[in-house]
């Protein structure tokens, strides 16, 4: 069985429609593009604000100076009519409905951190299945999926605590191929090396991965790692790659 697996497709609902020709898709979270960090142009903070404030909400974030970014950010929501979460929410279903109307099926998918878990069941078909703390089986072997991202500095809309996480982590059992959005908690898989920062990753699942060995683990969040592929035991941890960048999915044959 071929099955090919992307992340971090923030928007790229044309990249999206030509990741099919396998036999399954799975897709590892951050469907939506809030925000560019390469085009300030682009994405739903770009639309309300323009690009310019996008540009010195970026150059906030990268300088760490976070109370600033979110001074900034308060000032600007205020100045929108209505609620500001509805503009957000509408947006991001625009973009919703154009990515689930480009995605193939059958899909497996799980959210990202930057993702609004309530706004996905309107746009799926029947081929698109969501799972978090769940198990599928795809050929011989059987998948765990585990959703999300862990509380950080950048409060992005899907962060829960360590042990919900955890218990996410726990229900998925011994697999042969444990997915999640972030990676697990190994240095060289969560140093980001254009954006030179140390992203979250979950202690959890480098403990299930050691004590349960599954053949792969694949997770996407960091977008340019300063290791792609990791080795814990026998179990090769793979960054799956930034789907929005290159709009090539990663192959698994199994």
């Amino acid at each position: 069985m071929r099955v090919h697996v992307v992340s971090d497709v923030h928007g790229r609902a044309d990249a999206l429609a030509g990741a099919g020709g396998a036999d399954a898709l799975i897709c590892l979270g951050d469907l939506l593009l809030f925000i560019d960090y390469a085009d300030h142009g682009q994405g739903i903070f770009a639309d309300l604000f323009g690009a310019e404030q996008a540009r010195r909400f970026v150059e906030l974030r990268y300088l760490k100076r976070f109370d600033e970014a979110r001074r900034m950010s308060r000032e600007l929501w205020a100045q929108l009519d209505g609620d500001p979460s509805g503009q957000v929410e509408k947006a991001a279903a625009g973009q919703y409905a154009e990515l689930f109307a480009a995605m193939p099926e059958p899909a497996y998918l799980t959210y990202g951190n930057v993702d609004l878990p309530q706004l996905w069941a309107p746009h799926l078909r029947p081929g698109h299945h969501v799972l978090d703390g769940q198990r599928a089986v795809l050929g011989d072997w059987t998948f765990g999926f585990v959703g999300g991202g862990l509380y950080s500095a950048y409060r992005t809309p899907f962060e829960i605590d360590e042990d919900t996480f955890a218990a996410k982590v726990a229900a998925t059992g011994a697999v042969d191929v444990l997915c999640s959005h972030i990676p697990p908690d190994v240095p060289q898989l969560l140093y980001d090396t254009v954006a030179r920062r140390v992203e979250r990753g979950s202690a959890a699942l480098r403990r299930h991965i050691e004590e349960t060995q599954p053949r792969y683990a694949l997770f996407g969040h960091v977008h340019q790692p300063l290791a792609r592929r990791v080795r814990i035991g026998r179990t090769e941890c793979i960054n799956v790659g930034h789907f929005r960048a290159t709009g090539v999915p990663y192959v698994l044959e199994c």
